[in-house]
């Protein structure tokens, strides 16, 4: 057999086996933490009057938060893939024999990377969009299943606003529809002249033209009973697109829709850098999948070479780990305006694959 159809078919048989192993410990993931997030949901199912919740109604929610969380993890479970697949050849002696036959370290590391290319841009491009659908429905029947236990199902989301009648507070328990609806309402609303004036309690609000719509309202004033109201318009000078931009969560904007969601926020005079860093990211994704991978070969290479396998597979998870938060760290410097948002997307992805890249070649030449 030629050599370089020998070559093809190794690099057709690696590429498969990363992939695998990469898919497999990724619904690995999806299942637990659709499993974890289940029986927390029922926790909290339990607190609802009448009961709570259907099973059913529970894990048709947990589904749809699901892959949000699995974009966070993807480059632990790449980590992860790559070094299972590497270590069953390293301890199978495939790695040996190919060796043996010719096939350099960065010949059957090609395909593994290209398997992490194409992980990544799936991911951009397909899976992403398709996480903030989900999300943004998880977020609505969030609202409908929580929002009458009377305690956040989330992390509380705060608003400030000014219109003519002054100034108001307004915190939610949580949000869908990208923030144009509020559930768990709490206002405090304050005159022009920045004094207390009153304060509403309401099970939920809708933003419409110039006002929030706010139903089943408790108001209470300075020096008055508090009342019980059905509906109460609380008047704003917000636009949907302001509102979105403060309140809607980061995953709820997919890959596709980021440029026009940029573009909104700038014409409404806003900081559009949040979703600058979010499609930044998106594109180095890619890049930084190769890393893990790239960290993951370091751990075959040792195996099969020296032994050790438990401290080499140690130093690789560590290795990850630590490129993780370097990522995670970057992200809040690029949020908080304090690094240019490519900078801070594409820099841990670049200096990952260079010292992936620098230990394999000091460990293949020395």
């Amino acid at each position: 057999m030629p050599v370089g159809a020998l070559t093809g078919t190794l690099s057709r048989y690696f590429a498969r086996k990363v992939a695998l192993s990469i898919l497999g410990v990724i619904l690995a993931t999806i299942l637990l933490v659709f499993v974890v997030d289940f029986v927390e949901l029922l926790r909290r199912a339990g607190d609802a009057r009448g009961g709570g919740a259907s099973i059913t109604a529970i894990a048709n929610l947990s589904l749809h938060r699901t892959p949000a969380i699995i974009e966070r993890v993807l480059p632990f479970a790449t980590l992860f893939g790559a070094m299972g697949a590497f270590v069953m050849l390293s301890r199978r002696l495939e790695l040996v024999v190919a060796r043996a036959s010719g096939v350099s370290a960065w010949q059957f590391l090609a395909p593994a990377v290209a398997v992490a290319i194409g992980v990544g841009v799936v991911s951009t491009l397909a899976f992403n969009p398709l996480a903030a659908r989900m999300q943004d429905r998880a977020e609505r029947m969030e609202a409908r299943l929580f929002s009458s236990v009377g305690r956040s199902s989330g992390q509380a989301r705060w608003l400030r606003q000014r219109s003519i009648d002054g100034q108001a507070v307004i915190r939610a328990n949580s949000a869908a529809s990208s923030g144009v609806s509020l559930n768990g309402v709490t206002v405090f609303s304050f005159t022009p002249e920045g004094q207390f004036r009153e304060r509403l309690e309401a099970r939920n609000a809708k933003l419409v033209d110039g006002a929030w719509d706010l139903e089943d309202v408790r108001v209470i004033a300075v020096g008055r009973e508090p009342q019980s109201l059905a509906r109460y318009r609380l008047p704003t000078n917000l636009s949907a697109a302001q509102v979105r931009e403060t309140l809607g969560a980061k995953t709820m904007v997919g890959f596709w829709n980021l440029p026009a969601a940029i573009a909104l926020a700038e014409r409404a005079g806003l900081s559009p850098l949040r979703h600058r860093l979010e499609l930044q990211e998106l594109l180095a994704r890619p890049a930084l999948l190769t890393a893990m991978v790239l960290i993951a070969a370091t751990v075959a290479l040792r195996f099969f070479r020296f032994g050790g396998v438990a401290r080499t597979i140690l130093g690789g998870v560590g290795a990850g780990f630590v490129l993780y938060v370097v990522t995670e760290f970057a992200d809040d410097l690029g949020a908080a305006g304090l690094v240019n948002p490519v900078a801070a997307a594409w820099l841990p992805a670049v200096v990952g694959c260079l010292v992936g890249a620098t230990v394999l070649l000091h460990q293949e030449d020395g």
